[in-house]
Formats: structure tokens, sequence, C-alpha cells
């Protein structure tokens, strides 16, 4: 009998939860779940967002996409969000804990070392790793009592290296000048280390971890950080929100079925030089 290897992909009759679905990444691994056959929980703290990503996701692709509001950094509302997706959707196959935040104030959240606040430090790690946390606590849990399912959860290039100061000279952001906050490195990097360890703890019953980081994406950046940023990679140019959904079909399907506590970079080859 030919062995079928494009079916390895194919996720129909699994459901799949994206947080942050209704973001610059979230709406791509919502969409690339769907069309590859998964039923999709879109979580987003804004419930606009979610709602239109999971209604143009369900007409695009004749796919099943349900919005859901949540505050990932809240153990009450995950609970209750974990109660409604499995009741409308079914006991969850994928987690995709990609959700993460800038704050609600970019003058606080770009803020030099020296003068960077520490409820804003704690503001950002309560979505960045302890949300993370949370939502792989609770489905997690059920994967290991069902004895399968795969966590993948975003972490960032900076979470591996640290940032080269020098690119953001001249660079601006949605009109602002911009950086990388060490809060952002630090909570990065915690999420490579806390898949490591997901890894390792729920592996006997048949949990895959693992982590998709990305390189540098085009999302209202100006020219001039797109030109230094790109000279530092070997491919020439920063990263398209689309290029990473090849990745994370790979790692929600059995595709990657041997494959767990590792850290996926899709990022050009910066971390090669």
């Amino acid at each position: 009998m030919t062995q079928s290897y494009r079916r390895l992909f194919d996720l129909t009759g699994k459901t799949a939860l994206v947080t942050g679905g209704g973001g610059i990444l979230g709406r791509h691994f919502v969409a690339a779940l769907a069309e590859h056959g998964a039923r999709v929980a879109v979580v987003d703290r804004n419930d606009e967002e979610a709602t239109a990503v999971a209604a143009r996701v369900s007409r695009d692709y004749d796919a099943v996409a349900q919005a859901f509001v949540a505050d990932i950094a809240d153990k009450a509302s995950v609970l209750a969000l974990s109660e409604q997706v499995e009741a409308s959707l079914g006991p969850v196959d994928i987690l995709f804990n990609n959700a993460a935040t800038k704050t609600d104030n970019l003058e606080n959240f770009f803020a030099p070392v020296e003068d960077f606040d520490i409820e804003v430090w704690r503001e950002i790690m309560s979505v960045n790793l302890d949300g993370m946390f949370l939502m792989a606590q609770r489905f997690g849990a059920g994967m290991a009592r069902r004895g399968h399912g795969s966590i993948i959860q975003t972490a960032s290039i900076y979470g591996m290296l640290a940032p080269d100061q020098r690119i953001y000279e001249g660079s601006s952001y949605l009109g602002r000048a911009i950086n990388t906050p060490a809060v952002y490195t630090a909570s990065k990097a915690g999420v490579i280390g806390l898949t490591r360890h997901l890894a390792t703890y729920w592996g006997h019953a048949g949990v895959r971890v693992n982590t998709l980081t990305p390189g540098g994406v085009e999302s209202g950046q100006n020219a001039e950080f797109s030109r230094r940023y790109a000279a530092r990679i070997p491919l020439g140019r920063m990263a398209e929100a689309e290029d990473m959904t090849g990745a994370a079909v790979f790692l929600a399907s059995d595709a990657s079925r041997y494959v767990t506590g590792q850290n996926i970079a899709v990022d050009g080859g910066l971390s090669a030089w």
C-alpha cells in the first residue's frame, strides 16, 4: 500500500485554539489551521477583531471558526474560556499560545532601560509569560489526560538573541521612535524555557510542546528600519506574516509527531550569523 504523506498535515476533526487570534500573526495562523481542516477558536481581548477574523476565515475557507474573548493573564478568565470552547468546539487538540502585549501605552513600552517602569514590566510579563503558562496549564492538562495534543508557543528572535541597537537609528514604528525593550527579550526567552520544561513534563503523555520563533515581521515600521533590519538577514528582507504559517501547520499536525521541545526559528537566517 502506498504511504500517504500529505495526510500528515491534515487537521480534519481537530480543534485548535489560537490566542491573539485577531493580531498580525494570529489571523494568519487561524486561517492556515482552518484551511487544513481544523475547527478554530479565535481568542483575543478585542472582541471586534476576533469576530472579524472568525467571520472572514469561516467564509473564505468554508471552515468552522468561532470568536472568544478572554484575558489570558487572568486564571478565572482562562478557566471560563476552556469551558466555553469545549462546549462549542470540543476538547482542544492544538493550543497555539500566540498572544503577547506591548501594553496600551507605547511611550511606556519603548522607554529606555534606565527609565522603564516596573509596573509596566509586570504587566507585560503577565501576558507574555504568565498567560502562556496559565493557558498551557489548563489546556495541556486536558491533552495529557486524553493522551495526545500539540502546544505551540510564539517567542521571538529576541528571545534567542539580543537586539542590535544600531538598527534602531532613524527607525520608527507607527510614527514613533522604537527599540526592543528588555522586558520583551526576557519574556520571550522565558517562553523558550517554558516550552522545553513542558515538553519533558508531558512527553510521556503524548503531548508535544514546541516554540515557533519569528524573525522581524513587516508591521508598520518605517523604510529605514526595514532597510537596516534586512541588511542583517541572509535572505535579505524582513518577514511577512504568512511566512510563519508553514511552520505553524507543521508543528500543529502529525507531520511533526516526533518533534517536541524544539525552537523552530523562522528568521530568514538571522540566527545563523
